[in-house]
């Protein structure tokens, strides 16, 4: 008979294994909610500075999972039926086709919900966690050095001396491309419903101007540093970003107005953590989440109960005078075009 080894342990002795038992219990018992959104800067912000409280008051785990929002997207209306994300952060254009696809639930009421104003709100099933526009950006180094005054209009991406200068971002990839064309659409008598004069004129006009039509905006900082890039669009906090870094950019308001852009959030239809999803949302929308979000990475909130502080305060106060002439995309419209716009913009612009 084989000798059978035994371990007998009493009283203290046996700490050690019992609080090892415990702990692993303890992991396996606690649920885990995956979220998706931007990663980079935004995921980083997000995971040592605003989950760790809902997660320890929940005891949950919370997993992001990075990603542009057209990414965030596509895992999720791939897996529909059984979601692998409870909640999702995407653009608000973004979200509006989300929406329209059965992907987000209807949000429950709660105390931070009711706090946010109705201009934040993308139907009954998305809220904005942090609001935004998209306008001009400039290289001022480069600016100084050929003695250029800052833009002041959307048809400054039309002046000749940005030949070669001026970098766009794709208008099949990016909202920032996507809200460019559309201004300037709009700058030639056009609207969403008719993209035909900026499609018309962009050739002769913004397009000789435009040294590289990129994918998304994750490139500008490498073009400005080395004086490629004098002119795109961008967003005052991408812009706010980008000078923490040392990159010499500024933020230049069109005259005719920014364009609202939304950074929103929906509970994911479907998802296997129902209630735990929805308290995820709402506490996104707490001033303890987004005080934060806009001390540590410059996220306008859309709760306008978050305490600013002497360094936030005019960054806020900026947001809210953009915001008054802002132009609002139809979304929906814009959504069921889309797809003809990317594929004559490839064909005819980018090709």
């Amino acid at each position: 008979m084989k000798n059978v080894k035994r371990i007998v342990c009493t009283g203290l002795s046996c700490l050690p294994l019992a609080a090892l038992l415990n702990t692993t219990v303890a992991q396996a018992a606690t649920p885990t909610l995956y979220l998706g959104m931007n990663g980079g800067t935004m995921e980083r912000l997000y995971a040592d500075k605003v989950l760790p409280a809902f997660e320890k008051a929940n005891n949950v785990k919370v997993v992001i999972v990075p990603g542009t929002s057209a990414d965030i997207l596509a895992k999720v209306q791939a897996n529909k039926d059984r979601p692998q994300m409870h909640v999702m952060l995407l653009d608000d254009g973004i979200m509006y086709r989300a929406i329209s696809m059965g992907l987000c639930e209807k949000l429950q009421p709660s105390a931070a919900l009711d706090q946010i104003p109705a201009k934040a709100r993308l139907k009954e099933q998305a809220v904005a966690v942090s609001l935004g526009v998209t306008g001009l950006a400039y290289n001022t180094r480069l600016f100084k050095e050929k003695g250029w005054s800052a833009p002041t209009s959307w048809m400054d991406m039309a002046d000749p001396r940005y030949q070669d200068k001026l970098v766009f971002q794709s208008l099949a990839s990016s909202t920032f491309g996507l809200h460019g064309f559309l201004m300037f659409n709009r700058i030639q008598g056009g609207d969403e419903s008719n993209v035909e004069p900026g499609f018309k004129a962009w050739p002769k006009t913004v397009g000789p101007n435009v040294l590289e039509y990129i994918a998304s905006s994750a490139k500008i900082s490498e073009m400005v540093q080395t004086d490629e890039a004098a002119l795109f669009p961008l967003t005052p906090t991408q812009v706010t970003a980008l000078k923490l870094r040392g990159i010499p950019v500024e933020y230049a308001q069109p005259k005719e107005g920014a364009v609202v852009l939304n950074f929103t959030e929906c509970a994911i239809a479907n998802n296997d953590q129902p209630e735990l999803a929805q308290k995820l949302a709402a506490y996104l929308l707490t001033p303890e989440a987004q005080a934060p979000a806009l001390e540590e990475g410059d996220q306008i909130p859309s709760n306008p109960n978050t305490p600013t502080t002497d360094k936030t305060r005019a960054q806020v106060k900026a947001m809210e005078q953009y915001l008054e002439t802002a132009i609002a995309v139809d979304w929906d419209l814009v959504n069921q075009q889309r797809p003809a716009w990317n594929a004559r913009w490839s064909r005819s612009i980018e090709r």
